[in-house]
This record gives C-alpha cells, sequence and structure tokens, in this order.
C-alpha cells in the first residue's frame, strides 16, 4: 500500500487473472478459431469461414439435440424446483411451532442426509446405477417388480418415445437434493415472526408457502433456475452412459455435447465440432441472459 492502491489491487489480482485469461478466455478463444477451418486433427487446419456454422443448419442430428435442450430446458427446472421446494418446505417450516421456532416435519436431519446423498456420487455411478434400475429384463429394479406382479417389461431405454424421459428422470434424481438443501438455507434465513404474523392472521400451510415463502426466496430460485437451465445443456454423462449407442435409440436422447464429442473424437472432425461448440456456448449464454433479465424483479427485504 506505500506504493498506492492501485498497483496494490493490481498485484493482488495479477495472478488470479493471469490463470484465467490462460485457462478460460485463452480456449474459448481458441475454439472460435478452430471452428472456422476445417482441421482433422493430423494436417494443418484449413481456413473455411463460416463454412461449418452454414453445415449446422442443414444437420439434422444438430437441431434433433437443439429440440432435446430445449425440452430439458422446460422440463428439468420445473420439476426439480417444484420437488425441491415441496421437500424444503416440509423440512423447514412443515411441522408443528416448537418454543415459538417454526420446525419441520419430524426426521427431518435425516431426510436432509438421504435427499443430498445422491451429490456424493460421481455422475457416470448414477448412470450405472440406473442401467440397473432400467434394465428390461427381470433382473432390472423397476421391471423385476413389475414382472413379479405379471405385467410386460417396460423398455425404458429403449422405446424412443421413452428414452429422453427416462434420462430426464435421471437427471431430476440427481439434482434435488442440492436444491433441497440450497432452499432449507434459503427459508432458514427466513424470520421465524414472519410465519407467526402470517398464522395469526388466518394463513394456511398453502398460504404460507405462496404468499410468504415463495416471494422471500425469489433470488434463490432465479440461481436454481440458471444453474439447472446450464445442467440442460449438458447433460453429456448422463446420456453417453446410459443411453443405448451414445445418444440412441436413433438420436432419440442426444444432446450438443454428445454431437462434439462424436464429431471430434469419431469422426475426425474438430474444426466442425468447435462449431457445435460455439453455438453450445451461445445458447447458454443467450438463456442465462434472458433467464436474469426476465425473472428480474425488485428484491423483498425483511429484519
Amino acid at each position: 500500500m506505500r506504493h498506492g492502491k492501485y498497483p496494490f489491487v493490481i498485484g493482488f489480482l495479477f495472478v488470479p487473472v493471469t490463470l484465467y485469461v490462460v485457462f478460460v478466455i485463452a480456449p474459448y478463444a481458441q475454439a472460435f478459431q478452430i471452428s472456422m477451418t476445417n482441421w482433422r486433427g493430423l494436417s494443418a487446419p484449413q481456413w473455411v469461414g463460416f463454412d461449418n456454422y452454414r453445415r449446422l443448419l442443414d444437420d439434422g442430428s444438430f437441431w434433433k439435440a437443439v429440440q432435446h435442450h430445449g425440452v430439458l430446458l422446460l422440463a428439468l427446472p420445473l420439476i426439480t424446483i417444484a420437488i425441491a421446494l415441496f421437500f424444503a418446505f416440509l423440512l423447514n417450516v412443515g411441522g408443528k411451532s416448537s418454543g415459538g421456532q417454526r420446525q419441520g416435519v419430524w426426521g427431518s436431519k435425516f431426510y436432509r442426509v438421504v435427499f443430498f446423498f445422491p451429490q456424493v456420487l460421481a455422475v457416470a455411478i448414477i448412470a450405472v446405477l440406473f442401467q440397473m434400475v432400467y434394465r428390461p429384463n427381470e433382473s432390472g429394479l423397476i421391471n423385476g417388480v413389475l414382472m413379479k406382479f405379471g405385467f410386460e417389461p417396460v423398455l425404458f431405454l429403449i422405446k424412443p418415445n421413452l428414452a429422453l424421459w427416462s434420462i430426464l428422470a435421471v437427471l431430476v434424481w440427481q439434482a434435488v437434493g442440492f436444491y433441497v438443501v440450497l432452499f432449507s438455507a434459503g427459508m432458514a434465513s427466513i424470520p421465524t415472526e414472519i410465519y407467526e404474523a402470517a398464522e395469526m392472521d388466518g394463513a394456511t400451510r398453502v398460504t404460507l408457502f405462496f404468499r410468504v415463502t415463495l416471494p422471500l426466496l425469489w433470488d434463490t430460485l432465479q440461481v436454481a433456475w440458471v444453474y439447472l437451465g446450464i445442467a440442460a445443456f449438458d447433460a453429456f454423462a448422463i446420456v453417453a452412459v446410459l443411453s443405448v449407442d451414445s445418444g440412441g435409440p436413433d438420436g432419440a436422447t442426444t444432446v450438443l455435447a454428445m454431437e462434439i464429442y462424436r464429431n471430434a473424437f469419431v469422426y475426425s472432425k474438430y474444426g466442425y465440432a468447435s462449431a457445435m461448440g460455439v453455438a453450445l456456448f451461445f445458447l447458454t449464454i443467450t438463456f442465462a441472459a434472458l433467464t436474469l433479465r426476465l425473472s428480474k424483479r425488485e428484491s423483498v427485504e425483511y429484519s
């Protein structure tokens, strides 16, 4: 500080900013550059300009993956947030009052651990677990029960009209626990006096949820929606391990990350794969910006 404020700030930020530029900004810039070339990884890249992006417009696999992202983008945040909010409300303010304090349902501390458990598992392990759950014979967890009662097995990952929804169920199961904890932390910061005042005015638990809890959790919900939207633009590991033929059957579960991997490491079309990566980058950034813009509202203050 003896040399002035700005030299101190610059010296303090130099290392982290340099690391961010080298390991984040530079790879993004390189991806933009490669997307303008026809490069197969061995010979020198050939500059083709925007040809790769024009090819994207006529690529059925690309648009099918975008369509799947649209389904996941709508369903994953809605279902996950709805389930997580319900459980978080029960675990924090769903029980009876005790000593002037709102409490969750009986055993809420144990349930928090149970809900958060999927977060400690690697995504690949979750996919392998659900391979056994969805197995289309008597050794599968679901079909084994169905077949014991005389029902036909359900081909969750084999039927094209069920495969994507089966993948979605796994994504929701994996994500719910984290958002239960996130919403629980937000609810724990809401003063008990607010709930007590609402109850004295005759508010039911449903009214408490929609009139008190939701408005005071709006900022947390906004963050959760953005995070889940970004997760909906990924889903690579679950699709790669769990789906038939890595995105099948017949492309019914493919996502952009899967198409990027296939074009880069199977077809050796690194320039075209980079163009898909750039498109995915802009789709994700656009979604996050629109979500933050459209969901912006005045924050509710309480003391």
